[in-house]
């Protein structure tokens, strides 16, 4: 079975070579990469690899999340498709057991992501060395090896996931109405489990997540947060991102109104500096 590995960019050049590396690493190498850059500046170039490399421009204002996704699931040839995040370094084990696992099982598969410090993968790196530092995700948890699978939908994370091309397109791929951050891969989740499809978490090989800044609240994607999170209230009838909200609304962000989110404004540059810190997960 052909595997094709999927993943996003914008302005993340350091990231993504550090992702083609592990896969240049990989026991099964993938049968292409696809790279969709989401306008980055400067635009992207192909970096050399062992393996294709198809590049795709899909330069859009923000960050269209669910797009780009499925922009890059339409130009996959590969009967199963994995999913990484530009900050995701695949262990060397990942594809082929990935592979392996959508081979037996019409399913959507969560690897295991480890979080590396800030100064890990900043150059030359070894993954026996990564295991020793990296740290587990506090509440998604994960088998040792194999998979099992998760009843909670809202679990489902899009950092590093594996599914087969023809599900994912009956699917219809991620809701690109979700425009920008937040929810679409929630959302995803909820769909798949309505579909009948299960939701497993794989153990074994997993992704290492690269050390970056965060905004906790992200204040940056406030707009697309409410916008999205509006959505999904409306068709599934409770609300994703609630800490994120409610964080929103006790800054003064936004009010609650019944079943809708009201902006009453953005946050100033002094917020915004202080929001920013180290990611932690």
């Amino acid at each position: 079975m052909s595997v094709s590995v999927l993943t996003i960019v914008k302005n993340r050049a350091d990231h993504l070579a550090q992702l083609v590396e592990g896969l240049r690493r990989s026991i099964v190498p993938p049968d292409e990469l696809v790279i969709v850059d989401m306008g980055s500046v400067p635009p992207l170039t192909a970096p050399d690899a062992p393996f294709p490399i198809r590049l795709i421009d899909f330069a859009r204002p923000g960050l269209p999340l669910a797009a780009a996704r499925n922009a890059a699931a339409r130009a996959a040839t590969g009967e199963h498709l994995l999913f990484l995040d530009v900050d995701c370094i695949p262990m060397r084990g990942l594809v082929g057991e990935m592979c392996d696992q959508l081979s037996k099982r019409d399913a959507l598969i969560c690897a295991e992501a480890f979080y590396l410090g800030p100064t890990d993968a900043r150059g030359a790196w070894d993954e026996d060395r990564l295991k020793l530092s990296a740290m587990p995700h506090p509440v998604r948890s994960f088998p040792s090896e194999g998979v099992k699978e998760e009843s909670n939908a809202g679990l489902f994370w899009s950092l590093v996931f594996g599914i087969r091309r023809q599900r994912f397109l009956d699917l219809e791929g991620f809701d690109d109405m979700f425009d920008g951050y937040g929810a679409e891969d929630t959302d995803f989740g909820f769909r798949t489990q309505r579909a009948g499809v299960p939701l497993l978490f794989k153990g074994g090989a997993g992704a290492f997540h690269q050390h970056h800044d965060v905004f906790d609240p992200p204040l940056q994607h406030l707009e697309d947060i409410v916008r999205n999170a509006q959505l999904f209230r409306d068709r599934w009838h409770f609300w994703p991102m609630e800490g994120w909200i409610d964080a929103f609304a006790e800054m003064g962000l936004v009010t609650r109104a019944g079943d809708r989110i009201v902006i009453q404004r953005t946050a100033t540059t002094v917020e915004l500096t202080n929001a920013r810190r180290p990611s932690a997960f």
